[in-house]
């Protein structure tokens, strides 16, 4: 059996120099707080409006690193397991983050207006340089065709940069 000398002087086994220990530190079981936790994956730039927002419903910061995952933030958030009033916060907190996925579709949809637009008149483009080029290897040159076709062409590759901004800006 081991033995070890406790701070005041007396032997005991290990089990009993831990169970002592153990006592010293309990103190009832009253100072114990269980945490629930929670991760939250958010841009860089959203990660103040965050933090603000689910302190709102009972969480802090949790004291490990967040993490950098391509332009993504990881949060780590606990918040106490016996908080008043869990089910209305929790209510309320699926409310904030569906209002949250709302703003993000709605910031995405700003720009895949602008994107449809955009390549459909590239692609078009395309078809007229298709066909301008066409004209010209036929049997014999169409040459009035492929200028028909060309300058259109042509056009329709530079102005989808200019209608993705027009379409940016115009919401």
């Amino acid at each position: 059996m081991l033995y070890s000398q406790s701070a005041s002087g007396k032997y005991g086994t290990i089990k009993e120099r831990q169970g002592f220990i153990m006592s010293e530190m309990k103190k009832d079981g009253r100072d114990y707080i269980g945490y629930e936790y929670c991760e939250i994956r958010a841009d860089a730039g959203k990660i103040s409006m965050y933090l603000d927002s689910y302190e709102c419903f009972g969480w802090e910061p949790d004291e490990n690193n967040r993490l950098q995952d391509s332009g993504m933030s990881v949060i780590r958030l606990k918040r106490n397991r016996k908080i008043i009033n869990k089910q209305e916060l929790t209510r309320l907190q699926r409310h904030f983050e569906d209002c949250i996925n709302q703003i993000e579709q709605l910031e995405k949809r700003k720009t895949s207006k602008g994107t449809m637009i955009s390549i459909a008149v590239g692609i078009f483009g395309t078809a007229c340089m298709a066909g301008s080029v066409f004209a010209v290897t036929a049997a014999p040159p169409v040459i009035w065709l492929c200028i028909l076709l060309a300058v259109p062409g042509i056009l329709c590759w530079i102005a989808p940069v200019y209608l993705y901004r027009y379409s940016y800006f115009a919401y």
